[in-house]
């Protein structure tokens, strides 16, 4: 009998998956880690498209239930989410914002045209008090962004005394006072100026460097009795010779952090759109968000050489996915949806975040609301959570806990001939001792079987949750707003000191197991 080899081997593989490999997953906690800073979870909202007014901000005469203008909801939401900061006004437009336009009666604050986001007006009926207080209504810490690129050291030094000095003691705190806050505000990050090569003045870094040291000086006394930290406007991606730069030219005592930019563009003339895309796109838009691992080695080697202590951190406070905007809306105001692939972006690269906690000490992901890769969406009075927001709330038990290192060969996710590593994991531990597991699988369609070993953290129980959808581009809808929402997941098993688990395509998982 003559036997067609070619045919054979054709009915042998058709329609079978050869079985996968276990991941597996070593999780070190036999020495103390570093602690995964809640403020890696922090959020960011600029004056920009709908993230201001008509999303945090809609009136004191508005139906929408508020508190002195801010939208109750969007609130309730964000506090849900523990989020531990919030960086405010820019963005671009803090590089055009004078804090003293938006303070005083609403009815005699001067409007501008916002030319950075649609040349729309801005009236600054939302300015410091109403950011600072919303602060407070939310329970997070304020990050103000100063004025460099058309502003002036009295400004920022005003700005200062003005939210943080005691009543009494100055012209600014008395003017504060006047305008109904006698107590300060508790501010302590400041950024002095944003995206300085850009946006921020188009400065060479020699010159920025320059210019932060002048602004720097005029933020405290000798010692920085105040104990702000000051972050320097950092690097855009790959620019390494930005961060040498001023690593180099600023003195230690004036400066505690250097921020860094990554957006997961496909391609800045053509971003793709944020719902339908392709897989192609899916794939290189998960190729940029993982480049952050490399982003954060290489620019932290180049800061280690002329910070042998490490006293500057190094602050990712811009972030995420963008795309193009959704048909119909202002392209000045950024609004797009929010899929499982954002959820993915976000898994990822927290986990990138967490297993960098000993130099990376916050991250702000753009933007907290109708902007960019937002965690709430708004439409007058309705409002969603998006699967980003899902992502954050699942990760809430890593803020301020210990980190697990974990180690292991991840799977490859291959697409025309292309690989990236399918899965991505963090971990840690609390103070109760309850370690908590984040798992991530970007692969558009094969699960993969993952065993961790935690043989040492002596654990006996173990639940967990799972967010996922039916399609890459699963989203909520304000007509359908829990389509993607997360769900019990039950599938984990521990035996003989190992956690196993099967992790489906495009889905995050994340485990709280006790002893």
């Amino acid at each position: 009998m003559r036997i067609n080899v070619p045919l054979l081997l054709l009915l042998l593989t058709a329609n079978l998956e050869l079985p996968a490999q276990t991941v597996a997953v070593q999780v070190n906690s036999g020495t103390e880690g570093p602690t995964i800073s809640r403020h890696i979870y922090g959020h960011f909202a600029e004056h920009l498209g709908r993230s201001i007014y008509g999303g945090f901000y809609v009136g004191e005469d508005s139906e929408i239930p508020n508190t002195d203008g801010v939208r109750m909801d969007v609130v309730e939401a964000l506090r849900d989410l523990k989020i531990p900061n919030l960086r405010w006004p820019g963005g671009c437009f803090a590089d055009t914002y004078h804090w003293k336009d938006g303070i005083g009666p609403k009815e005699d604050r001067p409007s501008i045209l916002n030319v950075w986001w649609g040349n729309v007006k801005e009236d600054n009926s939302f300015g410091t008090h109403d950011f600072l207080n919303m602060c407070e209504l939310l329970d997070t810490e304020p990050y103000l962004s100063a004025n460099v690129g058309s502003g002036t050291p009295q400004e920022l030094a005003d700005w200062i005394k003005y939210t943080t000095h005691p009543a009494g003691t100055s012209p600014m705190p008395d003017l504060r006072a006047e305008n109904g806050r006698e107590e300060p505000w508790d501010v302590k990050f400041w950024g002095i100026g944003n995206e300085a090569w850009g946006c921020g003045g188009n400065m060479r870094a020699e010159y920025y460097a320059d210019i932060y040291r002048r602004y720097a000086t005029f933020t405290s006394d000798w010692g920085n009795s105040g104990e702000l930290v000051r972050i320097a406007s950092g690097a855009s991606s790959e620019d390494y010779n930005w961060t040498e730069v001023l690593m180099k030219n600023i003195p230690k005592n004036l400066i505690e952090a250097i921020a860094l930019h990554h957006y997961s563009v496909i391609d800045w003339s053509a971003k793709g759109p944020a719902t339908g895309f392709s897989e192609r796109q899916y794939f290189s838009t998960m190729r940029e968000a993982l480049k952050m691992k490399e982003l954060i080695e290489k620019h932290v080697a180049i800061m280690d050489q002329y910070d042998l202590e490490q006293r500057v951190d190094l602050f990712v406070d811009e972030w995420g996915g963008w795309y193009d905007v959704e048909p119909g809306t202002n392209p000045g105001f950024l609004y797009q949806q929010n899929t499982i692939r954002d959820a993915m972006l976000a898994g990822a690269t927290l986990n990138i975040f967490n297993n960098h906690a000993d130099r990376v000490k916050m991250a702000n992901i753009a933007q907290a609301v109708n902007v960019l890769q937002a965690v709430v969406l708004t439409e007058e009075e309705k409002m969603l959570l998006t699967p980003t927001y899902h992502i954050f709330r699942m990760y809430t038990p890593h803020h301020d806990a210990e980190l697990l290192p974990v180690s292991f060969d991840s799977p490859e996710y291959t697409y025309e001939g292309e690989s990236l590593p399918a899965i991505s994991i963090s971990a840690s531990r609390d103070e109760q001792g309850t370690a908590h597991f984040s798992l991530v699988n970007i692969d558009s369609e094969r699960s993969h079987q993952v065993e961790l070993d935690v043989a040492g953290l002596n654990l006996s129980e173990v639940e967990g949750e799972i967010l996922t959808g039916d399609s890459l581009d699963a989203h909520n809808t304000f007509e359908a707003p829990g389509t993607v929402t997360p769900v019990a997941f039950t599938e984990a098993a521990l035996r003989d000191g190992k956690l196993q688990l099967s992790v489906p395509a495009h889905s995050v998982i994340v485990l709280r197991a006790t002893k």
